[in-house]
C-alpha cells in the first residue's frame, strides 16, 4: 500500500495540540491506523473488512480475574 494522504485524527484527541491520538487513512482495499506522535514510522494496514472487528475488540471491556 503506499502511503495515504487523507489521514485523519481521532475524536477522541482531546485538547491542546490533539498530537496525543491516533489518526487513520482510508483506501479502497485497506484502512491504515497510525500513531500521530510519531507518523513516519510504521502503520498498521487492515482489509476494510477487518477493520470493524478490529475497533470492536479495542473497545470491549477488560475482563478482571
Amino acid at each position: 500500500m503506499t502511503t495515504p494522504d487523507n489521514w485523519r485524527k481521532s475524536s477522541y484527541s482531546g485538547g491542546g495540540d490533539g498530537n496525543n491520538c491516533v489518526e487513520i487513512a482510508t483506501r479502497a482495499h485497506a484502512v491504515a491506523v497510525r500513531d500521530s506522535k510519531t507518523p513516519a514510522r510504521a502503520t498498521l494496514t487492515f482489509p476494510p473488512e477487518a477493520f470493524a472487528p478490529f475497533l470492536d475488540t479495542l473497545k470491549a471491556p477488560v475482563a478482571k480475574p
